[in-house]
């Protein structure tokens, strides 16, 4: 971060503002990520090999936990991927939101040095827990190949997946970033509302198992939609509907637009309350 630092602070513009700026705060994206990806492995023998290993032995318990005591999933073709893919997706929201929740509080003593644009931090966690998503996206692989699950050419939408469900973290972060500075109670709120929303979407289950009444409410759930769209492109390797991808465009879209707003309109009053 030394080097961020001095670049923000000592370098001159030979080009136009924006420009700069754009070319000032990619810099410092690539090294808050590398940052962050250096802590979090440090010290550990696996290092990244723990984002591979990590969903596949979540997915191991869960399978257990869910097929053979709870009797859930037994009715879902190849149960195991069906979870991991769940899983792997809603962790990448879930860490992305949480983390880019504290990320302006976390770096205080930054702001309060250093003329930066503010942004960079929400969207820093993001991408962040993009990068852990891709390594979980090996974990995914090695599960399609033990059950011997073939790769379609519907594989080729997996970007398009990965831009709708950033935008729509992207925008999460943004807002939770900018209620946490003025209201605490927003981090420990979020945390329940995690574990809510967990259960309020078919990871471990399928959706039919559910009255018909909450079955409409989950398609309101944007989770759902994300997760239901990469199932359908890695599990049952079909092409997702124009409707699905709308309703991901909507949801990232919305998500975008809210968050950018709350972010813009308070951020420069960040430094009187951090």
């Amino acid at each position: 971060m030394a080097q961020a630092t001095s670049v923000v602070a000592g370098s001159k513009a030979r080009t136009s503002p924006w420009t700069e700026g754009f070319t000032r705060d990619r810099f410092i994206l690539k090294e808050l990520v590398g940052r962050d990806f250096k802590n979090k492995y440090r010290r550990s023998v696996l290092g990244v090999a723990w984002s591979v290993l990590n969903p596949l032995l979540m997915m191991i318990v869960m399978a257990a936990v869910f097929s053979n005591f709870m009797r859930v999933g037994g009715d879902i073709p190849n149960f195991p991927l069906y979870l991991i893919i769940g899983n792997v997706t809603f962790t990448l929201l879930s860490d992305s939101s949480s983390t880019g929740m504290a990320s302006i509080i976390d770096n205080a003593s930054l702001l309060k040095k250093v003329k930066i644009n503010r942004i960079v931090f929400p969207l820093e966690k993001v991408l962040f827990a993009l990068v852990n998503f891709a390594f979980s996206l090996i974990a995914v692989a090695i599960v399609m190949i033990w059950f011997q699950i073939p790769l379609s050419w519907n594989v080729l939408f997996v970007p398009l997946f990965l831009v709708y469900l950033v935008g729509f973290c992207a925008g999460l972060s943004m807002a939770l970033s900018a209620l946490s500075v003025f209201f605490r109670d927003v981090m420990h709120l979020w945390s329940v509302v995690l574990v809510a929303w967990t259960y309020l979407t078919p990871i471990f289950y399928s959706i039919s198992i559910l009255p018909d009444f909450m079955q409409r409410l989950v398609h309101y759930n944007p989770m759902y939609q994300y997760i239901t769209y990469l199932r359908e492109i890695l599990l049952y390797q079909q092409t997702p509907s124009l409707m699905q991808n709308l309703a991901c465009l909507i949801c990232s879209v919305i998500a975008l637009a809210i968050g950018w707003l709350v972010f813009k309109s308070s951020e420069r009053k960040f430094i009187l309350y951090i």
